[in-house]
């Protein structure tokens, strides 16, 4: 049974045991034995790892924490806006999204979470390893984590290939036998971790190119072939460009855009869309 987002959980401990063990194995066994901790080059390593993983702990302590945003109580859209140019309405009656279970109205982009028990704002997926939603003050974070995840994941595979790989002197064998079979059984554990979440980062990459969620791209999915079923074609509406596609989920600050703070455009209720987009006219 899941616990309330920001408490810790069984999953969460899980990922914090995966964290310490990996640490321990790289910068306490696998450095020592390649390297050696006397030496500058295994003092280097060590150290890199280290802020390598601090930074994975912290990153990861954000997502678990932040908020994913919080529909605000009487929100009511504005469809006489003249800005914006989007409203998402029920695929069957029309109407505008309306929870049932929140009792108000949802903004572009937003979703109910059965686990949270509310809509949550630009909502991607829950994600049990965070004990969290990942939504739209949050995504960030949660990429960065992932991305620092998979780098200390491979630069932990390189310093255990490497230290499996070295051949210790005879003399220093008796006590080397040990270590090296707890450095394979973490190698073994890690691959495919690392694999998935290379694979879990190269698909939110895509996700971010397009300005997509993972609930949009399903719904997409489904809009594509309905379209094509008419004979008309479905674009995206919120795709406006890599560029700035990079520029509303990592902040206009590309300085920031791998630190763990949330420095995503605009309040989570509207979002810009290709039709805000002024098309270009020809010369006259």
């Amino acid at each position: 049974m899941a616990g309330r987002p920001g408490y810790l959980t069984l999953p969460i401990f899980s990922v914090l045991a995966a964290i310490g063990y990996v640490y321990y194995t790289a910068v306490f066994l696998a450095v020592p034995r390649w390297l050696g901790l006397s030496t500058a080059a295994g003092v280097a390593n060590a150290a890199a790892f280290t802020a390598l993983a601090a930074t994975c702990l912290a990153t990861y302590a954000v997502a678990v924490r932040r908020d994913p945003g919080r529909v605000p109580p009487g929100y009511v859209p504005d469809v006489e806006d003249a800005e914006s140019t989007v409203h998402e309405i029920k695929r069957k009656s029309g109407d505008l999204r309306y929870c049932q279970k929140c009792c108000h109205y949802k903004p572009p982009r937003a979703h109910h979470c059965r686990v949270c028990k509310r809509c949550v704002l630009k909502m991607d997926h829950h994600c049990i390893w965070i004990n969290n939603c990942v939504g739209h003050e949050n995504y960030k974070i949660f990429l960065v984590f992932v991305l620092y995840a998979v780098v200390a994941s491979f630069y932990a595979m390189i310093l255990i290939i490497g230290s499996v790989m070295h051949s210790v002197p005879k003399d220093e064998q008796s006590g080397s036998d040990s270590s090296r079979t707890s450095i394979i059984i973490c190698g073994v554990i890690l691959s495919p971790l690392a694999l998935a979440l290379a694979v879990l980062l190269g698909w939110h990459i895509y996700l971010m190119l397009q300005n997509k969620t993972t609930i949009e791209y399903h719904e997409g999915v489904r809009a594509m072939w309905l379209a094509e079923k008419g004979g008309d074609l479905y674009h995206h509406p919120y795709d406006l460009g890599v560029y700035d596609n990079l520029i509303s989920v990592l902040g206009p600050n590309i300085f920031c855009w791998l630190c763990p703070v949330s420095n995503t455009t605009g309040n989570g209720l509207r979002y810009r869309t290709s039709y805000d987009i002024p098309k270009s006219t020809p010369p006259m």
